[in-house]
């Protein structure tokens, strides 16, 4: 955990204690507590907000890509009815 051993958070455990004595630490824990659920709250909105954008980005990609599907394939229609030429022979000359 951060490159700190088990003597380095021993000392600074003991350091905290001298600094605001007994009766503080669990007002100080429950902050850090708060402090830290807080934080990962945030996270998780930011990642959901990152994760709908993506998604609606993508859903307007492929509603693109099927709309230019369908009127690619209402061009190869029309131009196999002026042929009078089967569908099928000019989606092969595309």
């Amino acid at each position: 955990m951060f490159g700190l051993g088990g003597q380095e958070l021993l000392l600074i455990l003991f350091v905290v204690l001298l600094f605001f004595g007994p009766s503080k630490l669990p007002e100080l824990a429950r902050g850090l507590g708060k402090g830290i659920r807080e934080f990962k709250k945030a996270q998780a909105d930011l990642e959901h907000e990152f994760n709908n954008a993506v998604e609606s980005v993508a859903a307007k990609d492929e509603k693109e890509a099927s709309a230019a599907k369908s009127s690619n394939n209402s061009a190869v229609s029309e131009a196999a009815r002026k042929a009078s030429v089967p569908e099928k022979e000019v989606k092969k000359e595309s």
